[in-house]
Order: C-alpha cells, then structure tokens, then sequence
C-alpha cells in the first residue's frame, strides 16, 4: 500500500469514529431534551387543572 491510501484510510477512519461521537452526543442530548419537554408538559398540565377549579 501507499503512503497515500493509508493516510486517506486513517482520515476516513478519523471522520468515521467523529461522526459516531457526534452522534452518540446527540442521541444522549435527545434523550434528556425530550425528559425535559415532557415535564414541561406535565407541569402544564397540572396548572391547567388547577385553574379549573
């Protein structure tokens, strides 16, 4: 192999395990976005039916 074709592999390598960290960032911010929507919901909702009374 050339020295040409292992530095591509290793960029492709590099780009490929950044784009998984990347990822995986967003789906454990997701997670706790959506917790988080969800107790907003829920504390609306209880003001809401306490203004029903």
């Amino acid at each position: 192999m050339s020295i040409f074709l292992k530095k591509r592999a290793q960029s492709l390598l590099e780009y490929a395990m950044l784009i998984m960290v990347i990822s995986a960032a967003l789906i454990a911010m997701y997670v706790y976005m959506q917790r988080s929507v969800n107790a907003r919901f829920k504390q609306l909702q209880v003001e809401l039916e306490e203004t029903k009374r």
